[in-house]
């Protein structure tokens, strides 16, 4: 019972964690970063062979020491996701280590500010070049060797912005939306052959490059105010479902959109101001306690 509460069961004999991802090939774009970062732990946690993909070489081979100082089987590759290139260089290096990828998760990303208005075309494009093409040509080219197999899965981090206008931010809401619907056309189109494709939208997640929102006043309060868990998100909030949607527990999910924002798209009506509606008094100190109303 410890075990199956641990999500750890037994087969013939010998502990398998529930997930049973043991041994499968995990290969993780922008994985230095905080929410790749993470994936990668939790997906090493399981038993899985990692290839850790990133631009920032020197921050990929230390992740990969520490994994493998842990007995996690790591490969660091520095890929450039938007250079094709690079991406079968990459393909190259896990095949020949590893063999054919069991499981893609695209998640490297890039985010700068500007308004439509004055967004040159280098720097819409410079984006997109990550945020979109760069899934779909790690999708194409690590897809390849799961489709020779018949077997596959592949997970796309976007956003929840890829439902509702990030502004200011450039092409960042437009290529998370591109990320949603290529995963589905991926389904439509490889679901047939054995792969599946689904994507996790996160919301506000406390990583590294957001940290600095977070020391600005009440911001924090005010942000997780927004949600209705009442909290801003953590990188394994993010990981924990990647790796239920990279196993097979999730076989007969494929083209789906799961939405991890800790219930801030149901707070939408919330900011609308509706006279004879507002919470009760008990409500409003139940909130302002933690508690639930």
């Amino acid at each position: 019972m410890a075990n199956q509460i641990e999500g750890v069961h037994e087969s013939a004999g010998r502990p398998q964690h529930w997930l049973a991802l043991e041994g499968k090939v995990c290969v993780v774009s922008g994985a230095a970063g905080g929410i790749g970062s993470a994936i990668a732990q939790v997906l090493g946690g399981v038993g899985t062979r990692l290839a850790l993909l990133d631009r920032d070489e020197e921050k990929c081979h230390v992740l990969a020491q520490s994994f493998g100082a842990n007995g996690v089987e790591a490969l660091a590759v520095a890929c450039d996701i938007g250079d094709m290139d690079s991406v079968r260089g990459a393909v190259e290096r896990v095949e020949a280590t590893y063999g054919a990828a069991d499981v893609l998760v695209n998640n490297a990303g890039l985010l700068r500010p500007g308004g439509i208005e004055e967004i040159g075309l280098e720097a819409w494009n410079a984006m997109l070049r990550v945020n979109l093409t760069g899934y779909m040509l790690c999708s194409q080219q690590f897809g390849r060797g799961m489709l020779k197999k018949g077997a596959g899965a592949i997970v796309h981090v976007a956003s929840v912005a890829a439902h509702h206008p990030q502004t200011y931010s450039g092409a960042y809401s437009p290529g998370k939306a591109g990320v949603a619907m290529l995963s589905k056309q991926l389904a439509a189109e490889w679901g047939p052959r054995g792969i599946r494709s689904n994507t996790v939208c996160p919301g506000m997640i406390r990583t590294p490059l957001s940290a600095a929102f977070y020391e600005h006043g009440d911001i924090e309060r005010r942000r997780s105010a927004m949600t209705a868990s009442r909290r801003i998100g953590e990188p394994t909030d993010i990981a924990d479902v990647v790796a239920f949607l990279a196993s097979a527990r999730a076989a007969y999910v494929n083209g789906a959109e799961i939405v991890v924002d800790g219930g801030l798209e149901s707070m939408l009506m919330d900011l609308v101001p509706r006279p004879g509606f507002e919470a009760t008094q008990a409500s409003r100190e139940a909130l302002t306690q933690g508690l639930a109303p």
